[in-house]
């Protein structure tokens, strides 16, 4: 079985100074990528900045005989983004691989929120995604080739207590990426995103039991994979932990219509059971889907 190279292939690995962004930025390097680790260096809050995490993960690189470069800028605005982008371009000449995995936690239950705990985290996950992404995209559309890779959470698919900033950067995500998917098919560009399930330091106080079955190398392959040439796979969400992957899929239920006269709020309250059961639930794909059904429960 051949093994799946990057020979000649750039990535951008923001957040790689530790935790997943360390173990994507140390295996796409050992299987021949070039690597510009992006980090701040700050506290999981997103407090303070440090060289030393990024240029550790370059000497670990270099040390094993593969190419990376540091790079200390914040994705969270939108000079940052830019600049880790021309970090790229201007140490290895292009970027084919794209992966938002920076994040900051302000965990706290919403009635103890701000506007500023909230901002933080959408703008460096989900603006700081946008901030990297769009520069990114627009190399990768001139030279036809592409791989975006998004790093989401079940919280921003479920929700989770004290994670309302996180779980909307989350969620936006997921939609971010699916957009992308379609807008890239046509430039042979993919947008995937990854729900992880890992030990870090922002996950280690959260895991119980299961803190020692998922080291974030676990996580890596599917990035990997999703980061190939090979793979043409775009538009999914996975969920990634201790050497299990699945993929997340939308579904809907068969629901009920009204096909005469004007839906009132008697009526969902009466047929809620049924408009709720999953029963006989299908899986939804895209927004046609949707418009598919409805046309269906029309006929």
């Amino acid at each position: 079985m051949s093994q799946l190279r990057f020979d000649g292939r750039v990535a951008v690995v923001t957040g790689a100074g530790g935790g997943l962004g360390r173990q994507h930025a140390l295996l796409l390097a050992q299987r021949g990528a070039s690597v510009v680790v992006n980090d701040i260096g700050g506290s999981v809050e997103g407090d303070g900045t440090s060289d030393g995490p990024a240029q550790q993960v370059v000497e670990e690189i270099t040390a094993a005989g593969g190419s990376a470069v540091a790079n200390l800028e914040s994705v969270a605005t939108r000079e940052g983004g830019q600049a880790i982008v021309r970090a790229a371009i201007d140490n290895f000449g292009r970027i084919d691989i794209l992966v938002n995995n920076a994040g900051i936690l302000r965990d706290r239950a919403f009635h103890n929120s701000d506007a500023d705990a909230f901002g933080a985290v959408i703008d460096v996950h989900l603006k700081g995604a946008f901030n990297v992404t769009l520069p990114a995209w627009r190399h990768m559309r001139e030279q036809q080739f592409g791989r975006v890779i998004f790093t989401s959470s079940a919280a921003g698919i479920f929700g989770n207590f004290g994670q309302s900033n996180y779980a909307a950067a989350k969620a936006g995500l997921v939609g971010f990426s699916n957009t992308l998917a379609i807008e890239g098919s046509k430039h042979n560009i993919t947008s995937n995103a990854i729900a992880p399930i890992a030990r870090t330091r922002m996950t280690e106080n959260v895991l119980g039991k299961l803190i020692d079955s998922v080291d974030p190398t676990q996580v890596s392959a599917v990035v990997a994979w999703l980061a190939h040439e090979e793979c043409t796979t775009t538009g999914y969400l996975y969920s990634v932990g201790g050497g299990r992957v699945a993929r997340f899929f939308v579904g809907m239920t068969s629901g009920w219509t009204k096909r005469d006269g004007v839906l009132d709020p008697e009526d969902v309250r009466d047929h809620h059971e049924q408009i709720e059961d999953p029963s006989n639930g299908v899986p939804a794909t895209s927004m046609a889907d949707d418009f598919r059904a409805l046309r269906h429960a029309l006929r």
